[in-house]
């Protein structure tokens, strides 16, 4: 329950989604998260380095091997996400052709 509790929190999974790649300064963070504040965005930090899942390095923040660790844990979770958003999409698609009505009127 507590690496839900944490990975849970505003923008803890974005953070390390942004850091898969490799290291990242604060900045380069702040710019890539759009509509992340600052204070949330060191206080994150914080939590996930204190809790061994990214250090901070000369390059910046950078996932530890137990957060690079994570991304395999997550990878089947992102797999069935994209499914279900090729779902939602087809359901919209779906909904929207039965709104329309056929030519000629009604």
């Amino acid at each position: 329950m507590a690496a839900m509790d944490l990975f849970g929190r505003r923008w803890a999974l974005r953070i390390l989604w942004e850091l898969r790649e490799g290291p990242l300064g604060a900045r380069a963070l702040l710019a890539r998260c759009e509509g992340l504040s600052s204070s949330v965005l060191y206080q994150r930090l914080r939590e996930l380095t204190s809790n061994g899942i990214i250090a901070n390095s000369a390059d910046g923040y950078q996932l530890t091997r137990l957060g690079t660790s994570l991304g395999d844990a997550l990878r089947p979770l992102d797999g069935w996400a994209t499914v279900w958003a090729q779902a939602q999409a087809q359901t919209e698609a779906h909904d929207g052709q039965d709104s329309v009505e056929p030519p000629g009127g009604p």
